[in-house]
């Protein structure tokens, strides 16, 4: 059908649009308004995050401290992150959508004004935890509308467009942060942030529309600080382990409480009648698959996003500008693929564009693994695009191919999951090489040859690593057909 009649009235500022009439699915220049405006508020939270990292030295020039202490930029930032994004499908169910937008936007902005003004260090780690709440609400946001809103027969095209966003930000981030920070400082870094949500907000309050009714529901309060404490415990972990090393005790005892609280989280979620997440989403095998698939292939882009810049610059030499842009070529195909991918699923179904998406994983990590280290900072650039257009044809298929298989009133549940491990996948990742590359430094050898080493070996874990997503891709795309099947045969049972 080229539009389909939601079961809800249409909601806007409390009131129905129109007495009686329902939400029409259609690709009209409103809804792909809405859809930028979500999506410049996202981008913006994701961009910022990368584009902070190569301004470390500033900071800790300015504020006198120590690397350790300056991480906090990025960890108080994810750790928000992961309390708040497995909440977004109440936030969805019990506020309207352009009133979420609005306090996601006056956040994110205020946040904003509190980091380019900073003083202190303090106030600069403030002024990220807020930007977080703000994110942590546009994310889910924007995925929810395009779930919603979006014509079924544009919905990977769609998808493709919103995943773009988050998949381009961490690749053009260290490029603008280079560029601003040399030029201007890193508080231009902020400011440069402020004319974008202007806009995003003013097209946003004009364009967002409610698909679906709001509900009196209650948050599951001891679930969400349950998840909270295992996220953050996993988001410490990860981080202590890039100094301290896997197998140290503090890191031991954070992975405990981190699988003791997810644990309860869902003994707790399967008992309640109003689950934080309904974790029952997880039956639906390709979902589970895909959502295992996000969370790899997140990880492993995030991993070469910190490998092939400190590759650059300190095997290299290279200066870390043109270490930052050595990314952006794969972004440019990237920003390309993502919808393209998704027009492939449109047309021709989700099997073709995520398996090959899995193959181009593939063979761009095993190219790195053959030519990478003995290659200067072109080839890798070169090598680095077919990333890219493994993620524009897999990423965003794999999520809608996901969520085809749940029922409407869990779709917030499944995106919820997806923008979670996407949060949680990337921390992992950047870790885990971290601390392979920092073992590698640690060996008394020459600085520059035993980060190359590092880097040869983190090359070598990501190969397994996607090995790994091959398999999940077909196992998404198997069981689906399975489940398809047995769909057929007990909706024929029923007619007999």
């Amino acid at each position: 059908m080229e539009s389909e009649q939601m079961d809800s009235e249409c909601i806007e500022n409390g009131r129905m649009e129109a007495a009686g009439e329902s939400y029409k699915r259609e690709m009209s220049p409103r809804f792909v308004a809405s859809v930028v405006a979500v999506g410049i508020l996202s981008f913006a939270g994701v961009v910022v995050e990368t584009a902070m990292n190569v301004a470390f030295p500033a900071l800790m020039s300015e504020f006198g401290v120590q690397t350790s202490t300056v991480q906090w930029i990025t960890t108080a930032y994810l750790l928000v992150l992961s309390v708040l994004v497995p909440a977004s499908a109440f936030f969805k169910k019990r506020f309207l959508m352009k009133r979420l937008f609005a306090a996601a936007s006056i956040l994110f902005a205020a946040g904003t004004v509190m980091c380019m003004l900073a003083p202190v260090f303090g106030m600069l780690v403030a002024g990220r935890v807020v930007q977080g709440v703000g994110t942590a609400v546009a994310l889910p946001l924007m995925f929810n509308i395009v779930i919603e809103q979006a014509p079924k027969k544009n919905m990977g095209m769609m998808m493709g467009v919103a995943t773009l966003i988050t998949a381009m930000a961490p690749a053009v981030g260290p490029s603008i942060g280079g560029l601003l920070v040399e030029s201007f400082g890193w508080r231009s870094v902020f400011a440069a942030l402020l004319p974008l949500l202007i806009c995003s907000f003013v097209i946003g309050m004009l364009t967002i529309r409610q698909s679906s009714k709001v509900e009196k529901t209650h948050m599951a309060v001891g679930q969400m600080a349950l998840l909270g404490v295992s996220f953050a415990s996993l988001i410490f972990a990860t981080t202590y382990a890039s100094t301290s090393g896997w197998i140290s005790a503090p890191v031991l005892v954070l992975l405990a409480i981190f699988a003791c609280c997810l644990v309860l989280f869902c003994v707790s979620a399967l008992r309640s009648d109003n689950p934080l997440i309904d974790i029952r989403v997880f039956s639906h095998a390709p979902f589970a698959w895909s959502v295992v698939y996000i969370l790899l292939i997140q990880g492993l882009v995030l991993a070469l996003g910190y490998l092939i810049p400190n590759f650059a610059q300190i095997v290299n030499g290279t200066d870390a500008f043109i270490a930052g842009c050595l990314l952006l070529p794969g972004c440019i195909v990237g920003a390309v693929m993502a919808p393209f991918g998704g027009n492939i699923l449109d047309k021709l179904g989700a099997a073709k564009p995520i398996f090959t998406g899995a193959i181009f994983q593939v063979a761009a990590i095993a190219l790195f693994c053959i030519f990478g280290l003995g290659s200067n900072v072109m080839v890798l650039a070169l090598i680095y695009v077919l990333v890219p257009i493994a993620q524009g044809l897999s990423v965003s298929n794999s999520i809608t191919n996901g969520l085809s298989y749940l029922p409407s009133r869990q779709q917030a549940d499944g995106n919820a999951a997806f923008n979670t491990v996407q949060q949680l996948g990337g921390a992992i990742g950047t870790a885990v090489t971290t601390t392979i590359v920092n073992a590698a430094q640690t060996t008394g050898a020459n600085f520059a040859v035993a980060t190359a080493t590092g880097v040869g070996n983190a090359f070598l874990m990501l190969m397994g690593v996607s090995v790994v997503i091959l398999v999940c891709a077909v196992m998404a795309l198997t069981s689906g057909k399975r489940e398809k099947v047995a769909a057929g045969e007990k909706a024929q049972a029923h007619v007999e």
